[in-house]
Order: C-alpha cells, then sequence, then structure tokens
C-alpha cells in the first residue's frame, strides 16, 4: 500500500469528509491518495491561509477534527497565521505539510537549505502546535498519525503538524507491519472535592454572583452542564465572546458579555459582583480590561480550568485569585452534581439579576439616535437588523477589528445559532476562508461578515467559494479603511491617520464589480431605509452572494475601554451622564447629516 494511501484512509477514518489543499512538488502524492479515495473529497483553496483557516472552521463546526495538506517550504509557512489561529483558540486540527526528499534534507541547523524549497517547518511550528514533527522513516507513518490526532484532541484541543517527506509518501508500506500508538494511561484530573466544596459555600454566602462562560465549554462539549449549573443556582450568566452564542439573548439567565468592548451592563455587574465564577475562560486582558488588579475588587474570584498554566500567568500585580480548580470541565460537572441538594435551593439572585436587567434596558448599545442617520448606515443598526433578520441555527462568521467588535456588541444571538471568529489570534481576512470550512461542515447557509480592509486580505478566496458554489453570503462592512485602527489613532495620535484609508496609502476598489467578476449576485445597502429589504433578497438568493455596505466612516466602537486601562471607573451614575454626552453627539451628527 502506497504510504500516501494510508494517509488518506487514516483521515477517512477519523470521521472527515472534506480536506483543504494546496497542491505543490512535495505534497502532490498525499493530495492524489485524497482524490482517489471514494470517501473524501480535496477542496482547493487559492491560498494555504486559506486552506488553514477552513480546516479550521470545519472542526469548529463539526466538533471533530479539520485536516490541511500544503507543499515545502513557502506552501508550510503561509500555514502559520491560520495555525496560530487554531493554537490560541484550542480548536483541533491536522496540518500535513509536504518536505523535500529524505536524502536533500540539510544534515544541519548551521546550513540554510540543501533541497529546493526546503525548510525547517517543524521548528517553525512547535510554539504554536501541540506537536509538530517530521516523519523520517516509513514504517512510522501509523504510529505518528495516531499520535497527532490523540493529541489534537485529548486535554484542552489545538492544532498539529505533521510533515512528511516527499520520497516516504510515495513509498510502498504494509499496514499490518507498522507500529501503533498507545496513549498513556490516563491520568485522570480529578477536580479537588474539598475545593468544590468551598465553591459551594462561597455560592451559598454570595449576594450578587456572576457565572462567566467560555470558549472551553463548548471545547469541552460541555454546554447541556454549563446550563444545569447555572440554572440549578440560578446564576447570572456573562458569556465571553468565544461563548456568545452557548445561550440565545433572550434566556432568562442570559446578561450579555463583558469586557474592553463590553456592554456597560456586564461590566456593571462584574464589577459590583462579590463572586465571580469562571468557567471555561482564561480571563484575558480584553475580558478584564488592562489593569486586571481592577477586575472584580469586591468579590471572590474562582478559576475552573483544565490548563495549569492559566492560573500561573497572574502575577502579584494582576488579577488575584481566590479559588483555583485546576479541572476538565466534564469533570468538574460530575463533582458539583454529586454535592447538588436533593431539589433546588430557590432563586436567591432574582432581585441581582432583575437590576443588571435595569442597566441593560438603560445603558443599550444600540442608542436611539444611531437610527437617525441619512446618509451611509450605522454598524449598530446594521447589526441589530441582521440579527433581526436570521433564523435559528444559521451559521454566522465575523472578521476583525471594528466589524468583529460591532457584531459581538450588538448581534441577537437566536436558538442554536454558531457565532464565531479566530477569537485570540484575530487576523484581518479570517472569515471569508473560514466560512468555506463551514459551509462543507454543516452543508447549511453561512452569514460571513467582513470589513473592507479584510475582505482586500483574502480576495482570492471568493474563487474558491465560487468554484464550489458555497451558499455563502458575505456581508462587506465598508467604511473605507481600517476603522479601529482610526480609533487608536484618536485616542494616542491627536487622530493622525497614516496607513488606514485610501488618504493615507490604502487602496479599496469596487466590491460590486469585484463580487460580479467572481461570479457572486450582488446587492449594495446604501442607507437605514434598505436594510430590511435588502437583506431578505440576500437570505433568499441561492449560491453565493456579496452585499456591499456603506457604513459610516466615522463610526467607532462603543463603549471601548481605552487600550491598557482598567475597568475601575465603572459607576452607573457617572456612566449615565457619559452616555448622555454620547446620545447628544450621536444625534448632533444625525442631524448635521440632513443637512451636509
Amino acid at each position: 500500500m502506497k504510504l500516501s494511501d494510508y494517509v488518506a484512509q487514516f483521515v477517512f477514518e477519523q470521521g472527515i469528509r472534506h480536506v483543504f489543499v494546496i497542491s505543490g512538488g512535495a505534497i502532490i502524492h498525499c493530495i492524489d491518495s485524497v482524490a482517489a479515495h471514494p470517501g473524501l473529497r480535496y477542496i482547493c483553496t487559492q491560498h494555504e491561509q486559506g486552506a488553514g483557516a477552513a480546516a479550521d472552521a470545519y472542526a469548529r463546526v463539526s466538533q471533530n477534527l479539520g485536516v490541511a495538506m500544503v507543499t515545502s517550504g513557502p506552501g508550510a509557512t503561509n500555514l502559520l497565521t491560520s495555525v496560530c489561529n487554531a493554537y490560541f483558540d484550542s480548536i483541533p486540527v491536522i496540518f500535513i505539510s509536504g518536505q523535500v526528499a529524505t536524502f536533500r534534507i540539510k544534515p544541519n541547523e548551521r546550513l540554510r537549505q540543501k533541497g529546493f524549497q526546503e525548510t525547517d517547518v517543524v521548528s517553525i511550528f512547535k510554539p504554536v502546535t501541540k506537536y509538530a514533527k517530521q516523519v523520517r522513516d516509513a514504517k512510522e507513518i501509523k504510529y505518528e498519525l495516531q499520535k497527532a490526532a490523540y493529541i489534537a484532541k485529548a486535554g484542552r484541543c489545538g492544532p498539529v503538524l505533521l510533515d512528511i517527506p516527499d520520497d516516504l509518501q510515495r513509498e510502498d508500506i504494509d499496514p499490518d507491519q507498522l507500529k501503533s500508538f498507545i496513549p498513556p494511561l490516563s491520568e485522570a484530573l480529578e477536580p479537588d472535592q474539598e475545593k468544590i466544596q468551598d465553591l459551594m459555600e462561597l455560592i451559598k454566602s454570595a449576594e450578587r454572583p456572576v457565572l462567566i462562560l467560555g470558549a472551553g465549554v463548548r471545547g469541552s462539549k460541555t454546554i447541556p452542564e454549563a446550563l444545569k449549573f447555572a440554572q440549578y443556582f440560578q446564576l447570572p450568566v456573562l458569556l465571553t465572546w468565544g461563548a456568545a452564542d452557548i445561550l440565545p439573548h433572550d434566556h432568562h439567565l442570559n446578561m450579555g458579555s463583558m469586557g474592553v468592548c463590553g456592554p456597560r451592563a456586564g461590566n456593571f455587574a462584574v464589577q459590583n459582583s462579590d463572586l465571580v465564577i469562571s468557567l471555561g475562560s482564561r480571563l484575558s486582558q480584553m475580558i478584564t480590561g488592562g489593569k486586571q488588579n481592577l477586575f472584580a475588587p469586591g468579590a471572590k474570584k474562582v478559576m475552573v480550568d483544565i490548563d495549569r498554566e492559566e492560573f500561573n500567568k497572574f502575577t502579584p500585580n494582576d488579577l488575584q485569585l481566590d479559588l483555583m480548580i485546576e479541572a476538565d470541565l466534564p469533570d468538574f460537572f460530575k463533582s458539583c452534581a454529586l454535592l447538588y441538594a436533593s431539589s433546588a435551593p430557590g432563586d436567591a439572585f432574582a432581585s441581582w439579576r432583575a437590576q443588571i436587567k435595569q442597566w441593560d434596558k438603560q445603558y443599550p448599545i444600540c442608542l436611539e439616535p444611531y437610527y437617525q442617520r441619512r446618509e451611509r448606515v450605522d454598524a449598530y443598526v446594521m447589526i441589530k437588523q441582521l440579527s433581526k433578520a436570521l433564523s435559528p441555527g444559521d451559521i454566522i462568521l465575523t472578521d476583525a477589528g471594528g466589524n468583529l467588535s460591532w457584531t459581538m456588541q450588538a448581534f441577537e444571538i437566536k436558538e442554536g445559532q454558531r457565532l464565531f471568529s479566530a477569537w485570540n489570534h484575530s487576523p484581518m481576512g479570517y472569515s471569508v476562508p473560514a466560512s468555506i470550512g463551514a459551509a462543507l461542515a454543516s452543508g447549511r447557509e453561512v452569514v460571513c461578515i467582513t470589513g473592507d480592509g479584510g475582505l482586500m486580505m483574502c480576495l482570492e478566496e471568493l474563487g474558491t467559494i465560487r468554484r464550489y458554489d458555497l451558499p455563502v453570503k458575505i456581508l462587506i462592512f465598508n467604511n473605507q479603511g481600517h476603522g479601529i485602527q482610526k480609533q487608536t489613532m484618536d485616542t494616542w495620535l491627536n487622530s493622525r491617520y497614516v496607513a488606514v484609508d485610501q488618504k493615507t496609502g490604502l487602496y479599496f476598489p469596487d466590491f460590486i464589480e469585484v463580487g460580479k467578476v467572481f461570479g457572486f449576485k450582488t446587492f449594495s445597502i446604501a442607507n437605514h431605509g434598505q436594510i430590511d429589504t435588502v437583506l431578505k433578497e440576500v437570505m433568499s438568493t441561492p449560491g453565493p452572494v456579496l452585499c456591499d455596505i456603506a457604513i459610516a466612516q466615522d463610526q467607532k466602537i462603543l463603549p471601548m475601554l481605552k487600550f491598557g486601562s482598567g475597568l475601575e471607573n465603572l459607576d452607573p451614575k457617572i456612566e449615565a451622564d457619559e452616555l448622555s454626552g454620547i446620545m447628544a453627539i450621536s444625534k448632533a451628527a444625525s442631524v448635521n447629516s440632513l443637512h451636509s
């Protein structure tokens, strides 16, 4: 049996049906074997970063492994951004890179290169993978594939990379003679029962608790258990962006999000709480604010995480944890269930939840003056209307920068919807290629939100969507520049704009014409009066669709904490004054637009 045929069969046996590829001299045998396998379909993206993003989203939607195959040298190095996405978001993807033949591999690190397009990809990818290995013996292929797949899905998930030389791919092997990988004996990390008991006591004594759920809840496949935990105690739930689609927006326990761009209600809740319980979230500075010692200053802080290093990262000047429970979430919830009483403890936090809900009504994300714009489109209004137009179970992807923030601040999740991005690495140009993987993994329509800048990073993947006639609806939030960078420059550089729009170095084409060239059905939205009608047309049109939305060029992300600042000034009375100022400015802007 040809080794590359064995690789293809192994991929199939993992329950994978699509492999994302870019061909090249050092990977042709693996791709040929995928093409010949009756149960697999190869998908040609136009760039290796696109192949990696598609495999990443395929894994997120399928809740299984994703696979991408690329050639040696530049083919492999072009994967790096997408590998980082999967690593930082804990997504299990197998990346397979071809390599020059074994006899052309350089003999030592001092030699820069021996074989044409040879690159030491293992050294490059080791810091951003759970496992990276070059296969040097054909007899090791079964062992290495099994080991890579195991590591990708074990514990805290993440990507792995196998680098397979060209001559090994075409070597004949006897599968019955290959060595197998035997997973290590499970070293079950049993949660500390005393700490679980301590947590129960903290909940009983709390008056204003909040439960933060992070992306690790979905990653560990414990959404039902997390919801049961929250409902048993009737805890108000705050969702990180990576967990925003765990609960529908109108669930009585869902208090929204929090953090640097979080709604005021969520930040008021956490800053006025007396107990913070974090499950499956690493409590990054995007959640806690730059000065982490100011996060939830009056609260006991409990963090449950499978990765010990997420506890160890906090220095004495950072966030101080009162209770650290190192555990896989399935084991944690089992241990908690053992301590549940025969009947629920009642609803001790109803008035506290009502207060948070009142803050939410008092300080909305989408203010009334935003609707009064007459020229171009307010991003918050657009997202609100989009969320109303979509159906339960829809898949929505968003990109980076402004369109990511506006979406996560204003989108109202419905039952069963998926909403995700490359949360932690957050590159421009993720959502379009990722929508390819999401569409193939689900067999459903995908709504892809991107910015003008993000689309310019991945224009070539419009060809992939058109080639496979995928039902991807691309919504371009076109503010004719890199809006989030402008906002940063407003803060730090007195609005001296450099390299952020067409006036200062960038170039943006007519995206409608671009869409037509690629064979997309095209639409545009120029003002608020067109939103509902055009969205209805977009969603009812079969196949690939591109819609160019004229977002206001002065659009800001509001609220947004100044970079590096803490959450210490979150006083509802102070915010009320600030909000009045924002409304006045917004109203003036809308009036000015009427007379411009």
